[in-house]
């Protein structure tokens, strides 16, 4: 059985990205991010993938979409959620890395184990936004706290949930 971890970077006010982009640049999130998800399914809707452009390296990348004839090289492309994690059903760890709508129909649902939060400490402007974790669904069970530094601007949180039994 896999387990589904959602996998975010999600600002103070739960802003995701603007414009079908990130708002931010954390380098230490995108390495951990890399870490993190290497040698697993990636499960994204159509806006994420085409956001980050490719397919991402060392990873089974998953597009959600209801365009019937969406291809893109490299990609499995499927209509629904439920079909994306019956594809990577063979993958221990599944990740659903965006977008919002994603996010949204996941989380309050019985697919997600997990979430795999990095909370950047600061408010953006934003035209996307994380639902927002209900503590009596989710409960923390690690984090991990950061200062900004001549890398990463902002200070940073890594943040991991599990669903309450």
């Amino acid at each position: 059985m896999s387990t589904i971890t959602i996998i975010a970077a999600i600002a103070e006010n739960n802003a995701l990205g603007k414009d079908n982009d990130l708002i931010w640049h954390l380098p230490a999130d995108l390495k951990r991010f890399k870490k993190v998800t290497s040698g697993h399914h990636i499960l994204m809707g159509r806006n994420t993938f085409e956001s980050i452009g490719k397919p991402l390296p060392n990873r089974t990348t998953v597009i959600i979409t209801r365009n019937k004839n969406y291809k893109a090289a490299g990609c499995i492309v499927v209509d629904s959620i439920e079909k994306a994690i019956e594809v990577a059903k063979d993958d221990p760890e599944i990740f659903i890395i965006g977008g919002a709508q994603i996010y949204k129909q996941t989380m309050t649902s019985d697919l997600v184990d997990q979430l795999d939060i990095t909370k950047v400490h600061h408010s953006f402007e934003a035209d996307v936004f994380f639902p927002e974790i209900d503590t009596s669904v989710w409960e923390e069970t690690s984090r991990e706290d950061f200062n900004a530094d001549e890398k990463n601007a902002y200070n940073y949180s890594f943040i991991s949930y599990k669903k309450k039994a």
